[in-house]
């Protein structure tokens, strides 16, 4: 656990290099292209880095913002609390921020950079469907993720992903309908309008499987975790098997966020099981109840 814990910590800086390396490359060839003076890389670098900073400070708060959810105090639901108060001392992680997110769709997930600045957001819909067994497994879930540190390298993937897909998108429609003058298109510069092309295409395929491998490795981890929390795996089984009966979605779900939660906030119908960021609920509740 501890090497896996360092090793998110090694993947999630990793990661931002990677982001800051991808939009220079891309930013250089646009630049290259129309025959800039590489001012525009040196912005990219900027802006790229100012992106990772605000993907590992403020990522959190930007995944909250978007689920709608509203943060509580004890006074606001005592059981609740209690439940998270109780599984944080036996993981031996701080107390995190709770929110609840009034959605009739089971759900939650946490996030947050380390376990002294996480949140765990559980839907209204989980907390009145599951028995206390069932919600205990869904909480010890969550607190795994932050004891492994897997929130940070959840939260990274998030905006760095969007950014990516979004100037990916931007170069390939100005590759394809930008201007330039009548010798700079006879210079030869084709096989470099298809490697820009080509690099636009694949960067946010790139970037969604890097989200995917994340997100499906780290929710088997999470269940062996918070099984181990409990000491109880059948209650996060049975939670699981009522999460899948449901097939409910979520009224703020995001594309950019699904893999923050403990199971795919859209419907299943509407997410292909190649393309889904999380593994089938089935071989979860598997894995799990070979645990018993």
């Amino acid at each position: 656990m501890y090497n896996q814990i360092d090793s998110n910590k090694r993947k999630s800086f990793l990661l931002i290099l990677l982001f800051i390396v991808i939009i220079a490359g891309l930013v250089w060839v646009w630049d290259y292209y129309y025959g800039g003076n590489y001012v525009a890389v040196v912005f990219a670098f900027i802006f790229a880095s100012v992106m990772s900073l605000v993907s590992f400070y403020a990522g959190d708060k930007l995944a909250l913002a978007q689920s709608g959810g509203r943060e509580i105090a004890k006074q606001d639901n005592p059981y609740v609390w209690r439940l998270v108060e109780n599984i944080s001392i036996t993981a031996g992680v701080p107390m995190p921020k709770v929110y609840i997110i009034d959605d009739p769709a089971m759900n939650a997930f946490a996030t947050g950079r380390d376990p002294q600045h996480a949140s765990i957001a559980l839907t209204s819909g989980i907390i009145s469907g599951l028995e206390n067994e069932e919600l205990e497994g869904v909480i010890a879930h969550e607190l795994s993720h932050v004891k492994n540190y897997d929130i940070r390298l959840m939260m990274v993937v998030i905006v760095l992903i969007g950014i990516i897909t979004l100037l990916a998108d931007w170069l390939m429609r100005s590759f394809m309908w930008g201007r330039r003058s009548r010798d700079d298109r006879n210079s030869g510069s084709g096989i470099l309008i298809i490697i820009g092309l080509i690099l636009a295409i694949l960067s946010p395929l790139f970037a969604k499987l890097i989200q995917l491998a994340v997100s499906r490795k780290r929710e088997y981890l999470a269940d062996a975790s918070g099984a181990l929390l409990t000491r109880y795996p059948e209650g996060l089984a049975r939670a699981l098997e009522k999460i899948e009966a449901q097939n409910g979605r979520l009224l703020h779900a995001n594309k950019a966020t699904a893999h923050l939660y403990i199971s795919n906030p859209f419907s299943a119908q509407s997410v292909s099981r190649l393309f889904s960021t999380h593994p089938p609920i089935k071989d979860r509740i598997k894995t799990l109840r070979q645990m018993a």
